[in-house]
């Protein structure tokens, strides 16, 4: 899956932006000042006036403040499942190290995205969120409903209801994140947390 370079385009952004390109810089824009300044510093005018171009340009991707925010989440979304999926196909083949791998790299992302997964999440479960957007925030959670049901099928794990399983695994992963962005797990690494609490869900899903 290829996914777009935002650091590229922050820098990029610095120059005149060429034809077609205004959209990726506006969103590279919008995540490095959400990222700084959370939600409330985001605004179509003032990253208009940091691209370059005109107050009225970017309404030219964006209808509103709210449609860059859902696409800086969509987008989001569909990093973030690029990484897992990465992180996934490069681990061994069998399930159990596929899940370690997704667990990892869901807490390395959420570690390095900080205010966007929180827009991310937010904005897919607000009423009347698009489409595009529910759909781009299933994907994550489809590739370890995926992982849990080939371990099932396997035998290597018990039975179960695989999307539930998925999404308690997404919780704890999610909960090991924010604690370790609140600095809460104390002189723990986070790589240890995320390796331990790995082996002990998937101990506790194993077949005895």
């Amino acid at each position: 899956m290829t996914t777009f370079c935002y650091a590229c385009a922050v820098s990029t952004a610095e120059q005149p932006y060429h034809h077609g390109s205004l959209r990726q810089v506006l969103l590279a824009r919008a995540e490095s000042t959400l990222e700084k300044d959370g939600v409330d510093g985001l605004s179509l005018r003032q990253l208009a006036r940091e691209a370059g171009v005109s107050h009225a340009a970017p309404s030219k991707h964006f209808r509103d403040r709210q449609a860059l925010l859902d696409a800086l989440a969509e987008s989001g979304f569909r990093r973030l499942t690029a990484a897992l999926e990465r992180a996934v196909d490069q681990a061994d083949p069998h399930a159990r190290s596929r899940f370690a791998a997704l667990a990892d790299a869901y807490v390395t992302f959420a570690l390095a995205h900080r205010e966007l997964l929180a827009l991310m999440y937010g904005s897919k479960h607000a009423p009347g969120a698009a489409a595009e957007l529910v759909d781009a925030g299933r994907a994550a959670m489809d590739l370890t409903v995926r992982i849990v049901a080939d371990a099932q099928a396997s035998d290597e794990i018990g039975p179960g209801d695989a999307s539930r399983i998925a999404l308690v695994a997404f919780a704890t992963f999610h909960g090991i994140a924010t604690l370790a962005a609140g600095g809460m797990l104390e002189d723990a690494p986070v790589d240890e947390v995320v390796t331990a609490a790995s082996d002990t869900f998937w101990r506790g899903l194993a077949r005895a």
